[in-house]
C-alpha cells in the first residue's frame, strides 16, 4: 500500500501560515508583543514605573498601557519613538524584500 506523501514536508513555517492566510497577522502580533517585551525589559531595568514612564514620554497611562499590551495593535510609530528614545534607545523599522 503506497503512504500519500505530505504537501508541507519541506516547506517552510512561514509558507504555511501563509498558505493559512494569517502569515501577516502572526507577524504582526510578533512584532507587537517583542517590542512590547523590549520596553518593558528596559522599564523594569532602569526602575520605571509605568506613571513615570508616561510622564517622561509626555503621554497618557493609557497611551503606555496600549504599546505595553501585546494583544492591543494600536500604537503608532510616535508613540513608538517617544519610548524608544525615554529608555534611551532608537527606533529602527526597514522594508525588506519579501521574495528570498
Amino acid at each position: 500500500m503506497s503512504k500519500q506523501p505530505n504537501p508541507h514536508i519541506g516547506s517552510s513555517f512561514d509558507e504555511y501560515l501563509a498558505a493559512e492566510g494569517i502569515l501577516d497577522a502572526c507577524e504582526e502580533q510578533a512584532i507587537k508583543e517583542l517590542l512590547a517585551e523590549q520596553v518593558a525589559r528596559a522599564m523594569q531595568e532602569q526602575g520605571l514605573t509605568r506613571t513615570a514612564m508616561a510622564a517622561r514620554m509626555q503621554t497618557s497611562r493609557a497611551a503606555l498601557n496600549r504599546l505595553l499590551d501585546p494583544t492591543n495593535p494600536s500604537v503608532t510609530l510616535h508613540t513608538l519613538q517617544k519610548a524608544a528614545q525615554v529608555i534611551g534607545k532608537r527606533l529602527r523599522l526597514e522594508l525588506v524584500d519579501t521574495a528570498e
